[in-house]
């Protein structure tokens, strides 16, 4: 089965994790800017790890078939260093260009402060100003539902950026409602401990539709899955599912959202 891995770390991934996917069927990956396992000191090692982004993580996708795609931004985890941050984004406009960068992700919050706010503000005029897409990282656990409140807050503030220009990660039961309700797209991340499991996911496409969805896996530092989606398939079939309504969100939903980018190219 073919998919689209949206959301996922590789820069922290082994190659055997891409082998894994290419067999299991990935042919895009998505890669969000995000921690790094260490807060930087500088904006030198941002600018190191944007290329990283840009130029090493395609060419190693590439030697599986797979087609590597990233975004670019300051996360949440790092914006709490207003000065800092916004010196870091400066660098941002210079790689919106590269053919691999989708737009501004994954900005959003990690706890909810005044200052991982103004960033995400920033962050949100930066995507206006350059015509960019925008993928947003929702708080975990009990910080959830207020961040994901404040960070739509933001988005509302600024109408000229649409919302089928903006996905919102990392959606749960609480969180999935508003945010459809609000006209924007939404992620759902199979993340074995802090997010969903692949039958909580089913459950919420079941109740929920499966339009202005796409699913993750997010994997990264943590304990995580570069082979969740496959799972959520295998789960989605033994629930019935056709192959086609299965491809229609593993598959054709990304390939909507992230084909508002020029850069984009399906394959």
């Amino acid at each position: 089965m073919n998919f689209i891995e949206p959301h996922a770390h590789f820069v922290c991934r082994s190659t055997d994790d891409y082998q894994a996917m290419a067999m299991a069927g990935c042919l895009i990956i998505g890669e969000p800017s995000f921690w790094a396992g260490y807060d930087r000191c500088s904006s030198a090692g941002f600018r190191d790890y944007f290329t990283q982004l840009t130029e090493y993580e395609p060419r190693r996708a590439a030697r599986f078939g797979i087609k590597h795609y990233c975004w670019i931004c300051v996360n949440p985890k790092e914006a709490e260093n207003v000065p800092f941050a916004r010196k870091v984004m400066e660098l941002i406009p210079e790689f919106l260009d590269k053919p691999n960068v989708l737009g501004i992700g994954e900005i959003g919050l990690n706890r909810n402060t005044p200052n991982e706010i103004e960033i995400l503000e920033a962050h949100i005029d930066l995507a206006v100003k350059t015509n960019q897409l925008v993928l947003v990282h929702t708080p975990h656990m009990e910080d959830k539902l207020k961040g994901t409140r404040i960070i739509l807050s933001a988005l509302k503030n600024r109408p000229e950026l649409g919302p089928d220009r903006v996905l919102i990660d990392h959606c749960e039961e609480h969180t999935l409602p508003i945010v459809r309700d609000s006209g924007y797209w939404a992620g759902l991340t199979i993340y074995p401990t802090t997010k969903l499991t692949p039958a909580r996911a089913a459950d919420l496409l079941e109740v929920y539709g499966r339009e202005r969805i796409w699913v993750n896996s997010a994997c990264d530092w943590g304990v995580s899955d570069p082979l969740a989606i496959p799972k959520l398939a295998m789960e989605l079939r033994h629930r019935g599912w056709s192959q086609q309504e299965i491809e229609h969100v593993l598959l054709e939903n990304p390939t909507q959202f992230m084909s508002g980018s020029s850069h984009f190219q399906s394959m």
